[in-house]
């Protein structure tokens, strides 16, 4: 009775650590800030904060990871690597086949702010480390967390990795469809599949194209249109389509000192910085216009010749966006990397009757910041982020579309990312 009860324990157990590791992975979200007291995360490729956290697997890239923590003390702050599919559920392997070295690290960089007059610790790190690396191509949901207690969870980040087995070639076009000519813009590409044992294209190829690296208005679920010999070809009018948006607007704030590009006016206290941006107004119904964004990002810099990562300040931005009258049954949103792309109470903007304006103040360090306004359903059930009314959508407007090619070999248990490509609407436009 001994040894079957034995045998019975060690069966379960598995499946109970699966069952509860696939739990805890369901209650992350990717790209969100558990406290309040982190700010300013950036997570992209060395020395380029504009760019994507990807790197491939041999390659020698690194990435940088920083944030600010705003209680201005010191803390034991450690990270950890999770590997995910494509549609970013947890694989179902276990970290020793994906990972090398330690199963967590401890952030030892940082640095309390000097000069600035809001006070805080800087804190940074280059990934992969030397003693923990990814070993195994896919997405991966890097976990910020305190004293080394997954519980204490303070921000995740997506990251990429990626093992160039396949090819990946494109262009961006104007869609056919009347309804879409004026308004969307088509991702046209094909797969050159290379060396890849694929026998079922429909089920082992997974494509996920991202407009800007926006994950909310993602293109997945997309089926080849005709596959010949070596070659999967991806140009469907219907799957491929996405809408073009408008250029991002954009504030200065890499001075408190001087008034800024779209910085209408400055407070300044004892102790904080209030800055008011110039009242942003409705884009749909205006002529299309070309102007040189960060397609929606943010980068920390100073005009004072003083280093952003731990000398730069924090004020109070205040946005407005004027309205005649608020959209009855929608909620309004600023929105771009400086949000985390997200919907939540902290980028929500209240209608002012007074001022006839939407407004909403968001907590900002020196730098240069893209966004846009957003509306909501609150009558649907998973509402989007829609700016049909607020920014319009134009066919000429400038954006990267980054094409993810994920592959699961037979009997795998994770898709692997076997190739990537940026394309720009204007350089690569056919």
């Amino acid at each position: 009775m001994r040894t079957a009860a034995f045998i019975l324990i060690m069966v379960l157990i598995p499946f109970l650590f699966t069952g509860s590791a696939a739990a805890q992975v369901n209650v992350i979200t990717p790209d969100h800030v558990y406290y309040n007291n982190i700010k300013s995360v950036k997570f992209n490729q060395q020395g380029d904060p504009l760019s994507m956290p990807m790197y491939t697997i041999g390659g020698g890239e690194k990435l940088e990871l920083s944030f600010d923590d705003m209680d201005n003390d010191v803390k034991n702050y450690y990270y950890s690597f999770v590997l995910c599919n494509a549609d970013w559920t947890q694989a179902q392997v276990n970290p020793f086949d994906y990972m090398r070295g330690f199963s967590e690290t401890r952030i030892l960089d940082y640095r309390l702010s000097s000069v600035a007059l809001q006070r805080y610790t800087h804190y940074s790190v280059q990934l992969p480390g030397t003693n923990s690396y990814p070993v195994k191509s896919g997405n991966y949901l890097l976990k910020v967390y305190l004293d080394s207690d997954t519980t204490q969870l303070a921000f995740t980040r997506r990251m990429f990795v990626v093992e160039n087995k396949a090819g990946l070639s494109g262009y961006i076009q104007q869609p056919v469809s009347p309804k879409l000519f004026r308004t969307h813009q088509k991702v046209n590409f094909e797969v050159n599949m290379g060396a890849l044992n694929i026998q079922n294209p429909f089920d082992q190829v997974k494509v996920v194209i991202l407009q800007n690296y926006r994950w909310d208005n993602a293109i997945t679920n997309l089926k080849p249109q005709f596959i010949n010999g070596n070659v999967i070809k991806y140009n469907t009018e219907i799957d491929c389509v996405i809408p073009g948006g408008k250029e991002y607007r954009w504030i200065d704030l890499r001075s408190f000192r001087l008034q800024t590009e779209r910085v209408q006016r400055s407070e300044y206290h004892s102790s904080s910085t209030d800055v008011y941006a110039v009242p942003d107004h409705e884009r749909a119904d205006k002529v299309y216009q070309f102007i040189k964004d960060v397609n929606g990002k943010f980068y920390l810099a100073t005009l004072d010749d003083y280093n952003p990562n731990f000398e730069g300040d924090y004020a109070s931005v205040h946005f407005s966006f004027v309205a005649p009258e608020p959209y009855a049954g929608y909620d309004m949103y600023i929105f771009g990397e400086m949000t985390s792309y997200e919907c939540n109470s902290t980028n929500k903007l209240t209608y002012n009757g007074a001022s006839r304006a939407y407004e909403g103040t968001l907590f900002l360090k020196q730098g240069y910041y893209n966004y846009i306004y957003g509306l909501v359903d609150k009558t649907l059930p998973h509402p989007k982020f829609n700016t049909d009314l607020t920014e319009g959508d134009y066919w000429e407007t400038e954006n990267n579309y980054t094409i993810l090619l994920y592959f699961r070999p037979l009997g795998g248990r994770s898709d692997e990312l076997v190739s990537s490509i940026t394309l720009n609407s204007i350089l690569n436009r056919k």
